[in-house]
């Protein structure tokens, strides 16, 4: 409870610094951020190319003013420039420098301000936000896009009662290829769904996140964790309807992830964990081994084929344009501009150019060669080097080793866990949402290796008078 005191000396009470209206403020314009990255495919499909591009820049210009401001006015501590994820800063910078030699200079060019943007976005999400509120900010963002997500799905079918094309463009007279629509209208139908993304996959991953953080903070033990179920309730619902492959295998090794942190957990001795990772390493060669023997079956069961959806004909063809200039690639371009000439018809799905190879591995390889996959291998080995002692090791920084867990410090090696299996058949973890991911838990693990403790994780100033000092 606040005393408060007519002594002269005494300086007059102040909110906590984490609840002051200007945190506050950042906090929410993280999450609009945020959804600017994770949904701005929704941005596109509603604005058009120039649109998303102005928003996201708008964005940006807001994140880099709060981000100086913050800086000049409180000067909480110096920048932890050690503690960047040099790796994937590596990899922005290459990207930058394949200008030099790209095959398609003009999409390098657009493409990589689109990179740095995202980057630029999740070093102010890491810096200006707890682990705590990082994972509210998630929450919150796949809210928006759920909530959305199942609005513009039940207006299309209650409606409108007719698939709507992006931009809201009239429907043309005749078939076409449903591929093209936005929202098809298939909620209560059978067919996929799109929702707010226009893309029945993304709505999918989006749905997988929401659940992983929904549940992470309803293990911490979050104020209003009814609310939480009923968002849970909504993202297995759409997930359903969105019907993803890749997703459903995710949502498993997810699963098998979190059976092994928590049972790396429960381990208390040396000679413990190295009978654990003895086990996990045992039976995950068998889980390849048999995945690999009844490939034809599985994929059958996801309703896959033996081309894998026709992912084996892309790989191919990105293949034998890759091999042309194996060292530094023939320049960078995530996503791919489907109007620029090299692009436009080489590789074509639906009646569209395809975008991206598929796999984030043979993405890069095609844009930055054999520099470009190992840059990539150091950032995401690094990360999920990180995420998993992060996870599993007990919280500890001084002689006491019997504080306990935060489920928090689960988030990012589930994160982790689905973005590498993205990986292999999408180059989504290259771009947008997924460079996001993996440069904001790259920065922050660095930089606060303990839930709760370190700079950016308590308050690090306190108002004295018309200066800031740091807390002792």
């Amino acid at each position: 409870m606040a005393v408060y005191t007519k002594h002269p000396v005494a300086a007059p009470p102040v909110a906590p610094a984490r609840e002051a209206t200007g945190h506050l403020l950042v906090r929410a314009y993280s999450v609009l951020t945020m959804f600017g990255v994770f949904a701005h495919t929704a941005v596109y499909n509603l604005l058009g190319v120039t649109g998303a591009a102005v928003v996201l820049g708008v964005l940006t210009l807001g994140v880099l003013a709060i981000w100086v401001t913050a800086i000049a006015q409180e000067r909480p501590t110096r920048f932890p420039w050690r503690r960047l994820p040099w790796a994937a800063m590596t990899y922005v910078a290459l990207a930058l420098l394949s200008v030099l030699w790209s095959r398609w200079p003009g999409a390098t060019m657009l493409t990589w301000v689109l990179l740095a943007t995202v980057t630029v976005n999740a070093l102010f999400v890491a810096t200006m936000l707890t682990w705590q509120e990082i994972a509210r900010a998630l929450s919150s963002t796949m809210k928006v896009v759920l909530g959305l997500s199942l609005a513009i799905e039940l207006w299309v079918a209650l409606i409108v009662r007719h698939p709507v094309l992006p931009n809201f463009v009239d429907v043309p007279e005749g078939k076409i290829d449903p591929h093209l629509y936005w929202v098809r209208g298939n909620l209560f139908e059978d067919g996929r769904i799109q929702g707010i993304v226009g893309n029945a996959h993304t709505l999918a991953i989006l749905c997988l996140f929401a659940l992983i953080v929904f549940g992470v903070l309803y293990a911490a033990g979050v104020r209003r964790r009814g609310a939480l179920i009923v968002w849970a309730l909504v993202a297995v619902v759409l997930l359903f309807k969105a019907a993803s492959a890749t997703v459903y295998l995710s949502a498993l090794v997810v699963a098998a992830v979190l059976a092994a942190a928590l049972i790396m957990r429960g381990t208390t001795t040396p000679a413990q964990r190295r009978t654990v990772y003895l086990v996990f390493g045992a039976v995950a060669a068998a889980g390849i081994l048999t995945a690999l023997l009844l490939r034809d079956r599985l994929l059958a069961l996801l309703g896959k084929g033996s081309d894998l959806t026709g992912r084996l004909e892309i790989w191919d063809a990105v293949w034998q344009r890759a091999i042309q200039r194996p060292f530094a690639g023939n320049g960078f371009s995530s996503p791919w501009v489907p109007w620029d000439p090299a692009f436009d018809g080489w590789i074509v799905d639906h009646g569209l150019s395809v975008f991206h190879a598929h796999n984030m591995w043979l993405d890069a390889f095609l844009q930055l060669g054999t520099i470009g996959v190992v840059v990539l291998a150091v950032a995401w080995l690094a990360l999920t080097w990180r995420a998993w002692f992060f996870a599993v090791d007990r919280p500890r920084w001084d002689l006491d080793d019997r504080r306990p867990y935060s489920p928090l410090a689960l988030l990012p090696l589930l994160l982790v866990a689905v973005l590498l299996v993205e990986g292999l058949a999408e180059s989504a973890p290259l771009m947008l949402w997924g460079w996001m991911l993996l440069v904001l838990l790259s920065f922050k693990i660095k930089a606060v290796p303990l839930i709760g403790v370190g700079v950016g994780e308590r308050t690090p100033l306190i108002t004295h008078g018309p200066r800031a000092r740091r807390v002792p």
